[in-house]
């Protein structure tokens, strides 16, 4: 069986070059606020969630992380295709288009059996779904399925909480709970993405990317061990 950890990063578009009813949608509970400071909040907060949406953002990285050879691929967007590697922990990193990025996925996805994901199911798989059908690239496998069915997919999130039945946490709580070292221990989390990516920092995003399924994975093999019962 072939297993792949995977993760992605996303970025929202300039609100401004979204459509005036775009804009209007998205503001529709804001606007209705009297109090100029909530106002201003709900609108900030709107605003912030654009990253959320494949509608209104886009994939700027990729993970993978190979469970069977051990070793990871980033891909980030970069026109100029910069490509490099991090020996010491087995990661390729290549700057490529969004477009590239999908279907460099979906080439990937095509010959695997199972997806390790944390949050996946939530945001990850149907983002990655409905952004690929936006840009005409298709997918080449469902990575939903059945709600609790894990021999397709595995979300660790959906996992540790028990299909939500206990409280959720970050994948930093996680990892440090577990003793695993957290992407966030080298001061950069995901509420950092847009700002790094806003200063041209890609090659950090995709560092941040590589950290996270690898802390993903190690998360994986716990849950495996003493969980999967």
């Amino acid at each position: 069986m072939r297993q792949i950890v995977f993760d992605i990063e996303t970025c929202g578009y300039p609100f401004d070059t979204l459509t005036e009813s775009q804009q209007e949608y998205l503001l529709r509970y804001a606007e209705k606020e009297t109090s100029e400071e909530v106002r201003r909040h709900k609108i900030d907060e709107a605003i912030r969630y654009t990253s959320l949406y494949p509608f209104t953002a886009k994939v700027i990285s990729i993970g993978i992380y190979d469970v069977q050879k051990e070793k990871s691929f980033v891909y980030y967007e970069e026109t100029a295709g910069n490509e490099w590697t991090n020996e010491e922990k087995r990661i390729n990193y290549k700057g490529v288009s969004e477009e590239e990025m999908l279907a460099s996925f979906w080439r990937i996805a095509e010959v695997a059996d199972q997806f390790i994901t944390f949050n996946g199911r939530n945001f990850d798989a149907p983002f990655l779904m409905m952004r690929s059908a936006l840009l005409k690239v298709k997918p080449t496998k469902n990575l939903l399925g059945k709600r609790y069915d894990t021999s397709t997919h595995i979300d660790l999130l959906e996992q540790l909480t028990y299909f939500g039945l206990t409280r959720k946490f970050n994948l930093d709580f996680y990892c440090r709970s577990f003793g695993i070292t957290s992407p966030k221990s080298k001061g950069i989390s995901g509420m950092d993405v847009k700002n790094l990516y806003e200063a041209g920092r890609l090659k950090d995003i995709a560092v941040y990317c590589g950290e996270d399924i690898y802390a993903t994975f190690q998360l994986f093999r716990i849950w495996e061990e003493y969980l999967n019962i």
